[in-house]
């Protein structure tokens, strides 16, 4: 078959102007609790990360953490690839892609780093394993063998062998990512499908419906 043979119709849902909240937030959070109690597909809390520094932009799939009427949070290395470009640029956006409800949720907004307090906070609840390995993998930076990567585990390891609880790295912690505009699309019939967009307008959400 040739890819370009490749497609689906959108049959599922609609999505109409009186179907939505006034403020995105509660939007954002009614179709991520249908999706979670649809029990659809796996990771419902994965997303698109985008970032760009120097005109040169990257994406890649991190986990949601947090989100409520601040914004939306993710974790990760801070002198990792995103975490340098965000230094740079904190524009970026998120791409959520919920495709066995047949909708995909883009938010546009500005990353601002948590506090230590809140990092640590979060850090030591995490499962052991994952932050002996945010303290023994230098993010987006190169390794010569798998070997070396599983060496710096090892040492980390046996380091923090007799602490109940593993201090905060240096270099770790959670970007708040504040939504400046949401764009909420729902798949429909012949590729007309239906797109509305919340802008930020001097403290106040605007809704437009978008052409597909």
């Amino acid at each position: 078959m040739s890819l370009e043979d490749i497609r689906r119709d959108y049959a599922s849902r609609t999505l109409e102007r009186d179907d939505l909240l006034a403020d995105p937030f509660e939007q954002f959070k009614s179709w991520f609790d249908e999706t979670l109690n649809d029990g659809l597909g796996t990771d419902p809390t994965a997303m698109v990360v985008a970032t760009c520094a120097d005109n040169v932009p990257t994406q890649r799939v991190v986990l949601l953490k947090r989100f409520d009427t601040e914004g939306f949070v993710f974790y990760t290395n801070y002198n990792s690839q995103k975490g340098q470009q965000l230094a740079v640029n904190p524009n970026c956006s998120l791409h959520f892609a919920w495709l066995p409800q047949e909708r995909q949720i883009h938010i546009q907004g500005v990353a601002q780093r948590l506090t230590d307090e809140q990092n640590l906070r979060y850090f030591q609840s995490r499962p052991r394993a994952s932050q002996i390995a945010a303290w023994a993998s230098e993010q987006s930076s190169a390794v010569a063998d798998r070997a070396s990567l599983d060496a710096q585990y090892q040492a980390i390891e046996a380091r923090f062998a007799n602490d109940e609880k593993l201090p905060l790295p240096p270099t770790w912690g959670g970007f708040l990512v504040v939504p400046r505009v949401f764009e909420f699309w729902q798949g429909r019939r012949a590729r007309l499908h239906d797109r509305f967009r919340y802008t930020l307008d001097n403290a106040s959400w605007q809704l437009q419906r978008l052409q597909p």
